[in-house]
């Protein structure tokens, strides 16, 4: 399947709808990425949301940035509080 990539802010109820999410494939990641099906339903969703297109590797960038800040904040916390949670993990879009 092929995929457009943006970066929009979800801002809660109606950002996406079960409709919506039954007429193409989403997922979401840090930084505010959208992983969007790449047909006439997700460009719909796209416009809606106000969406700014990125290539794969400008949203893949904004990923990984959010997530190494994370790991950097994770990896300064005291050895008590790391055995809370887990280290964030690096994430690869599709």
């Amino acid at each position: 399947m092929a995929y457009k990539y943006c970066v929009a802010q979800n801002w809660g109820k109606d950002f996406f709808t079960a409709r919506e999410r039954m007429n193409f494939e989403l997922s979401g990641h840090p930084g505010d990425v959208w992983v969007v099906g790449d047909n006439l339903y997700g460009a719909k969703w796209i416009k809606k949301v106000n969406g700014v297109s990125k290539t794969k590797d400008e949203a893949q960038a904004i990923v990984d940035a959010e997530i190494t800040a994370v790991q950097a904040a994770y990896d300064a916390l005291p050895e008590a509080e790391k055995q809370i949670n887990q280290r964030p993990t690096n994430i690869t879009l599709k």
